[in-house]
């Protein structure tokens, strides 16, 4: 079978995420089917063709661009986007928030999940991502995790979907009502059944499964623990799960359980390399320290955060600890946006709110949303990187429009500090998503008509 070559050329900047040229003036990549194969000054990657024989396929012109590894969304609910400001709006908080919308979410089926999933994650892929990690923990009505697995597939996005799962209904002391909660049995079944279905632990998989009860306000730890033995019979199944979101859950915690979360959860086996954390706002200095210990991941989410006026993580003290921080956009409820550009320089401003504007600067805030998602999802051997043998998961974003005017000596920084725009360019997995700032393949007019009538059945079958 013929190879098929793709040739950036003449970037502004190539970001290559690599420790030693991390960023290239007049930058070219050299992909090679689902790979990269060359990255290097524009001269030189022409220079490596000519002298290989290659013969290309498909040359863009990226001049005007800042080119980097795709990003990575390493927590989201992609099912929210159908309750978007609902609760938001009123200015609620996670707790109030939560069991407003756990009614409405209760209306959801299969094809719920599944228009939600592909209006999201279309959203996502417009944005920079690449690579998207979602956290479905509810399934009323038939619904199941292969509806949005389907969607994904669809969009040709890499994918780490996790079976969530709540059972600590209010009649046992839990947050969400009984209705949307799942037997432990059925739980464990279905997580191992979609595991064997659809895992690839292998370099350049497109889908890997995780498991992630949701919180340790919505599940027993029977679940965690049980969760924990199965995800570790397997080769890179992670955990995931919310903590340290509230002071609510910490005082939760503390009465239900006589400890505070991570001490919970750690008793539990959650903590080790496949383990990642949502939020983790309120966490002291001990505790960042057994995340660094124990090579414990977190995925800081700010948008949601500030909508929810949940806190602002310490994530400049984490990165001084070396612990794995990544970036996540969170449910679009409780963000009511799908932009990881957006979510980027959010982080950006944020941290500097808290520590001060010298703290953390915009390559940073690129970081965690690039090699950061990578070590989170156990892929810094394929993903993160623009660098050879790496997967081919490409972004561009125009940076001569006037969202930039006036920012162009510093294009790298212009392009987290200025508004959020469209990706200009996508490619995963070696395959065009995004060209001229367009999805390619997707209806999106009547998806979003399709997305807007369930959405509005089901708020109206809540009331």
């Amino acid at each position: 079978m013929s190879k098929h070559f793709i040739f950036l050329r003449n970037a502004d900047v190539v970001v290559t995420m690599d420790e030693e040229k991390r960023e290239i003036a007049d930058g070219a990549v050299l992909v090679e089917d689902n790979q990269i194969l060359n990255v290097g000054k524009t001269k030189e990657v022409e220079e490596f063709i000519e002298k290989n024989g290659i013969k290309v396929d498909e040359t863009i012109d990226c001049s005007g661009t800042v080119v980097l590894p795709g990003f990575i969304n390493c927590h989201h609910h992609l099912y929210q986007t159908l309750t978007r400001t609902v609760g938001t709006g009123e200015g609620l908080e996670l707790f109030d928030w939560l069991t407003k919308l756990y009614l409405i979410w209760g209306k959801m089926d299969g094809e719920a999940v599944y228009v939600s999933a592909k209006l999201g994650l279309s959203e996502l892929i417009l944005s920079g991502a690449t690579t998207v990690a979602d956290h479905l923990y509810l399934f009323p009505n038939g619904a199941k995790l292969d509806d949005e697995i389907k969607a994904a597939q669809e969009l040709g996005v890499r994918f780490h979907p996790t079976r969530g799962s709540m059972t600590l209904g209010k009649s046992k002391g839990g947050l969400p009502p009984d209705e949307v909660t799942e037997d432990e049995e059925v739980i464990l079944e279905d997580s191992k059944r979609l595991i064997e279905k659809y895992h690839d632990p292998k370099k350049y998989s497109m889908l890997r499964m995780n498991l992630a009860p949701c919180s340790p306000f919505s599940v027993t730890a029977s679940v965690m623990k049980k969760s924990a033995e199965l995800a570790r019979k397997y080769e890179k199944v992670g955990l995931h799960t919310h903590l340290c979101e509230t002071k609510d859950e910490e005082e939760f915690c503390l009465k239900m359980f006589g400890k505070r979360p991570l001490d919970y959860v750690k008793d539990l086996g959650w903590t080790g390399d496949n383990v990642w954390f949502a939020h983790s706002i309120y966490m002291n200095d001990e505790e960042i320290d057994v995340l660094s210990k124990t090579k414990t991941g977190i995925c800081h989410c700010p948008s949601s955060n500030c909508i929810l006026g949940s806190g602002i993580a310490p994530i400049v003290k984490m990165l001084k600890k070396d612990v794995k921080v990544s970036l996540g956009v969170d449910g679009s409820a409780s963000n009511d946006g799908n932009h990881m550009l957006g979510e980027v320089r959010q982080a950006l401003f944020m941290q500097r709110v808290k520590d001060g504007a010298k703290a953390f600067s915009c390559r940073q805030a690129l970081e965690i949303a690039t090699l950061g998602g990578a070590k989170v999802l156990q892929r810094n051997d394929d993903l993160g990187r623009i660098q050879k043998g790496y997967a081919a998961d490409i972004i561009a974003f125009r940076i001569d429009g006037i969202e930039h005017a006036g920012g162009q000596c510093d294009k790298v920084a212009s392009l987290v500090t200025c508004a959020p725009v469209k990706v200009w360019l996508s490619i995963i997995n070696g395959s065009v998503k995004v060209r001229n700032h367009e999805l390619l393949g997707v209806d999106l007019k009547a998806l979003i008509k399709k997305h807007n009538e369930i959405s509005e059945k089901m708020i109206n079958g809540a009331k």
